[in-house]
């Protein structure tokens, strides 16, 4: 960068991330706390619910691997913006879902009894899927963002700040539901369109803090170059890309199994109320913030105190991947304080895996980020799309939640194995093992003498 700026301006952008994911998620989250005021009213069910989870989860997967592409190639400054404000567009249209899926039940030909019943599920349905659609360019502009800005040693805790936008949203949409929405029939919409309408503010301190310059496409073809433990071959790109779509998967679906499912896990299964379901579910994304933030501020002093970043990226990945391990325990509680603390802790590591995978995936290229950010979304919502609709079907089926939750939980261990092993293990392993010239010869002297023999 050839101009100065702020030791303190990366940190504010950073801060401006965080407020556009906090409105991202204030969008995803509104539909599940106004859910079971929806299902009552319109008469939908838990398998209706587990498919618009899932239609937003395949339009975010397909959005991921085109806005992905197209962030390596127009102006994120511009982009950004772009996508934050047709999300909220989106989200305050689900207000007028009904008049929405009208439409498009007239356009399919809906006879006028099926209609009734039909119309604001297929509204919903298209409202979700198109805000899945432009969500899904949050995380190629903001990681691009994050990766021409910081260190190597500060993504940790500039994608946990960027990061933690999703529980601040999430903490905040249950008091703009709880008290935005009345015993009326239809107050389920003015939370729709409190949480639209603030994103379309986002985008002027955006223009007014970021040059072009500040966030320019860099002139490299490959892999980044700075730190010891970046890859250094194509294989090594090849096996780190694959452990990261596994990782990206289970963790992936970890935080939205409980994002989606947990106000209706303790309304519909422990029979707590409306209310109390909101507030806890506040209380339970103070809990992922902390998680989230603690994690990018472990690894910055870990590394300052001379640790090696990778492996204190890898300690505290550990540390989350056990916590979300108890949700087998969570999933067998009965109602009370243990059942509410688990969910706690849970949440705490649910959320602080991500710093960390952001940061990995930082790795892999800088002038292909946004492919491989929008490629690893990809794969990260088939599989969410995947599971959002079988746990409905699952739930629908039993009326239990105990088989998702402990499936749920477990699989960001299976994901710390995979980073643990393939990760980094197999380039020490071959840099420890030395060659049959030098193991015959490990001194200078014998090497040159053996130089020698070779000449004669």
């Amino acid at each position: 960068m050839s101009y100065a700026r702020s030791p303190y301006w990366k940190w504010s952008v950073c801060l401006l991330l965080l407020f556009a994911t906090m409105l991202l998620y204030m969008d995803r989250q509104t539909l599940s706390l106004t859910a079971t005021r929806m299902k009552q009213e319109f008469h939908l069910d838990n398998a209706q619910y587990g498919r618009l989870e899932a239609g937003f989860s395949w339009a975010f997967a397909l959005g991921a691997l085109f806005f992905g592409f197209l962030a390596d190639r127009v102006s994120v400054r511009w982009l950004y913006p772009f996508v934050l404000v047709m999300w909220s567009a989106a989200g305050l249209a689900t207000a007028y879902s009904r008049q929405i899926g009208s439409l498009l039940a007239g356009t399919l030909g809906e006879s006028a009894e099926n209609l009734a019943n039909r119309e604001i599920y297929i509204g919903l349905l298209f409202c979700r899927t198109a805000l899945g659609l432009f969500e899904s360019g949050q995380w190629p502009c903001a990681l691009i963002t994050t990766q021409r800005i910081l260190s190597r040693e500060d993504r940790s805790f500039g994608n946990s700040i960027l990061q933690s936008g999703a529980s601040i949203g999430a903490i905040l949409t249950p008091f703009v539901v709880q008290f935005t929405m009345t015993e009326t029939p239809g107050s389920w919409r003015t939370p729709f369109l409190i949480v639209g309408g603030i994103g379309f503010l986002w985008v002027f301190p955006w223009f007014g803090l970021v040059r072009g310059r500040d966030i320019a496409k860099p002139d490299d073809t490959g892999l980044s170059s700075e730190g010891s433990e970046q890859a250094t071959d194509s294989f090594a790109t090849v096996r780190r890309y694959v452990v990261l779509v596994f990782i990206v998967i289970a963790i992936n679906m970890t935080w939205q199994f409980f994002r989606a499912w947990l106000p209706k896990f303790l309304k519909e299964a422990h029979d707590y109320s409306e209310a109390f379901a909101n507030y806890f579910t506040a209380a339970y994304y103070v809990a992922t913030d902390l998680g989230c933030l603690a994690v990018g501020y472990i690894v910055k002093q870990l590394a300052s105190h001379g640790w090696n970043v990778h492996r204190a990226r890898l300690v505290t990945f550990l540390g989350c991947s056990l916590l979300t391990s108890l949700g087998v325990i969570a999933a067998l509680a009965s109602k009370g304080l243990l059942l509410l603390g688990l969910l706690l802790l849970i949440g705490a590591g649910a959320l602080g895996l991500f710093p960390n995978y952001y940061a990995f995936g930082q790795e892999i290229s800088q002038k292909h980020q946004g492919l491989v950010v929008g490629s690893l979304g990809t794969f990260a919502w088939l599989g969410t799309g995947l599971m959002q609709e079988r746990v409905g079907q699952t739930i629908q089926a039993t009326g239990s939640y105990v088989t998702s939750m402990t499936l749920m939980g477990l699989t960001p261990l299976a994901a710390f194995v995979a980073l643990w092993l393939f990760w980094d293990w197999p380039m020490r392993r071959r840099a420890a093992l030395p060659c049959s010239p030098c193991r015959s010869m490990p001194t200078k002297k014998a090497e040159g003498e053996h130089s020698l023999r070779k000449k004669l």
